[in-house]
């Protein structure tokens, strides 16, 4: 009997070492990874770099607590800040912390307006985590069932409705943000349209809103750039960072500019392990060995060759409804729940995902060869052909 709670539907294999894209189990049995760990081995397994990094940072330092200076925090804070454009930065471990340390800025600066109860306008099928603050931001039933009475002041719109967003700006005074996903991960890997992502920009600016983008799945290189933003010509106020910002070490980050810069005291907010030297250091690498690799630019180029070789193989086959996505963030839509798909490319030596009960995610490492992306398309579309066909 186990004594882990049964939060999980575990996968019936257990890995021992990882290198490169490949994972094994304990009978050498080798797996392509083409989840990364649910897009956070931004670097793959066992980086000899990467590792050589860690080892000498824990032979140093490990931990030491944020009422003292971090040389290695402020250094990732430097570098990230430099990258994106942002001002300042706030470090803690997780994706849905950074959204809480969003959700938390946003309204304290509503309050700093006069507003009583600021409201932070959020998506239909949007995923900002599990803490009761993110949950009641997401849109899915699914992730809130059994957790009422949710956190109030979210108001919802549909993704990439700009039109419902200006309805909201007419008609609710208490609107103080807009939190958004550049590209729904969760959510069945959803593109926001670039003119939508400008628009809403535009309309935080005329609001006096703050614009946060939850890039907790989609930043660190993931699309091919540095950041999702980066594809449109704007500037959030606030952005949340984390899964591949530490290629496995846990980690999170909110980055703020703008209107959103200097709101947050001393003591207004904090965490313990948020940006000890340990996790800062496996930042600062990942960063440094992504740009000095050229890995943006493979990330492009591999990710379309993935989508335009699943669109050649799964061209003309009915149930198969749109491959989508950027980079190495790309998502097969079905026209039926495929949740069986996980275990059958399982058995085919392929790490996959099925979120959004019908759409096939992708998010392998971003060190993937053309040969090993040939291979994840050579396992993937007869699986998903039969799978259609039986």
């Amino acid at each position: 009997m186990s004594h882990l709670m049964n939060t999980y539907a575990r996968q019936p294999v257990s890995f021992t070492h990882g290198e490169g894209a490949w994972l094994f189990d304990a009978a050498g049995n080798r797996y392509l990874d083409g989840l990364a760990g649910v897009a956070v081995n931004t670097l793959g397994h066992a980086h000899p770099r990467f590792t050589a990094a860690l080892k000498q940072q824990i032979d140093s330092l490990i931990h030491c607590s944020n009422i003292y200076q971090i040389a290695e925090q402020e250094a990732l804070a430097d570098k990230l800040c430099g990258l994106s454009g942002m001002q300042e930065v706030f470090f803690c471990n997780s994706g849905c912390e950074a959204n809480e340390a969003a959700i938390k800025l946003a309204r304290m600066y509503g309050h700093g307006r006069g507003i009583d109860n600021p409201s932070i306008i959020v998506m239909e099928k949007a995923f900002h985590g599990r803490t009761l603050a993110t949950l009641s931001a997401t849109g899915n039933r699914k992730v809130q069932a059994g957790f009422e009475p949710l956190v109030s002041g979210f108001v919802r719109v549909p993704y990439n409705d700009i039109e419902a967003v200006r309805q909201v700006a007419q008609h609710n005074r208490d609107v103080v943000a807009v939190l958004v996903e550049p590209i729904q991960g969760e959510g069945g890997i959803r593109t926001l349209d670039i003119a939508y992502l400008e628009q809403i920009r535009k309309l935080c600016n005329e609001n006096n809103w703050l614009l946060m983008l939850d890039e907790v799945q989609c930043g660190i290189g993931r699309t091919g750039k540095w950041f999702g933003f980066q594809h449109a010509d704007i500037l959030p106020d606030v952005m949340s960072l984390a899964k591949g910002l530490g290629s496995g070490v846990p980690i999170g980050a909110c980055l703020t500019a703008g209107n959103a810069v200097g709101i947050f005291k001393p003591g207004n907010h904090g965490s313990t392990f948020g940006g000890n030297p340990l996790a800062c250091t496996a930042g600062l690498n990942t960063l440094n060995i992504l740009e000095e690799g050229g890995l943006l630019a493979h990330t492009e180029r591999i990710g379309k060759f993935i989508r335009d070789g699943l669109s050649t193989s799964l061209q003309g086959v009915n149930g198969v409804k749109e491959i989508r996505g950027q980079g190495l963030m790309i998502g097969i839509e079905l026209d039926k729940p495929c949740g069986d798909l996980v275990k059958l490319a399982l058995a085919q030596g392929l790490l996959i995902n099925v979120t959004a009960d019908t759409v096939v995610r992708l998010l392998p490492p971003l060190i993937l060869s053309q040969a090993e992306a040939q291979q994840m398309i050579d396992i993937l579309s007869p699986l998903i052909k039969d799978f259609l066909h039986s």
